[in-house]
């Protein structure tokens, strides 16, 4: 595999992703309301229309039907073509960061996961198990793979692997336990903790706790950035109605989806957390 050309590789692993980020589309709206990823095709969500093959092209469809039906004339969201463009371009960068090898294919594909995980849980409050038990599979499969393929740079030995998955589950659940004793209320779903399994048998143990903290570290700054002071300017409009005063329920911060944030954390520490791990241990 490494014979073929470099941009040859690079141009074959666009397509694909393109390929897998359509069917990631697909996960991404059924999987939250356990509908089959298989059956039935894919229709229009306004008139129920089968889509032809032509209009499944990813990202060409889109533009060509101007990003509507082509029966309906209802509008077709942006969202289907970015999350394909955006899975093409992670499998190009993998292919060409780490060459035409089983690496790349396993970074590709722990990137796509993570991607309909935050996609899902931001859209839904939802993790669904089809992305979190099949990346956890696949991490544990492939670390065996590429141990014998000599191919153990980035992620986590099959040793590791096993031990990372229960350090990450035991560790997500754990902070889930504390956040629901001080907020009385629940504060991480079963999905975190499965997606954590899955990030900890991808990155082992040590960069699986590096993972929550820094997802951790970038929640807040979401958290005090943006849904803060959305909260605080709907409790303040809230006080301006007169429902306040006849008893209305008082306005509560809402709940933030962790997934969305563990994601992008995974896939930072995946390059950079054994340089963070450096940094911290001299500091």
């Amino acid at each position: 595999m490494n014979s073929v050309p470099p941009l040859l590789a690079q141009i074959y692993a666009f397509l694909v992703g393109a390929c897998i980020g359509s069917f990631l589309n697909v996960c991404i709206v059924r999987w939250p309301h356990e509908r089959s990823v298989l059956r039935p095709r894919s229709r229009c969500p306004q008139c129920g229309n089968q889509l032809a093959w032509f209009e499944n092209v990813p990202v060409v469809s889109w533009l060509a039907l101007r990003g509507r039906c082509r029966c309906c004339d209802e509008q077709i969201s942006v969202m289907y073509p970015l999350v394909e463009l955006v899975v093409a371009l992670g499998w190009l960068l993998s292919v060409r960061y780490f060459g035409p090898s089983f690496t790349a294919f396993r970074v590709a594909v722990f990137g796509t996961v993570l991607l309909g995980v935050a996609m899902t849980d931001v859209r839904h409050y939802l993790i669904p198990d089809g992305f979190t038990l099949f990346g956890l599979g696949f991490a544990l499969v492939t670390s065996v793979i590429a141990f014998f393929r000599g191919e153990t740079l980035v992620f986590a030995t099959p040793y590791d692997a096993l031990v990372g998955a229960c350090a990450g589950a035991g560790m997500i659940a754990i902070v889930g336990w504390l956040g629901e004793v001080m907020t009385k209320r629940e504060a991480m779903g079963l999905g975190d903790v499965t997606l954590m399994a899955f990030v900890g048998a991808a990155l082992g143990p040590t960069r699986a706790l590096i993972t929550v903290f820094l997802g951790a570290a970038i929640g807040a700054v979401a958290f005090a950035g943006v849904v803060i002071p959305i909260a605080l300017i709907r409790r303040g409009h809230a006080r301006e109605q007169t429902e306040l005063a006849l008893g209305s329920p008082p306005f509560e911060t809402p709940l933030v989806p962790f997934g969305v944030f563990l994601a992008p954390a995974a896939l930072l520490t995946l390059f950079w957390g054994d340089a963070l791990l450096a940094w911290l241990t001299r500091a």
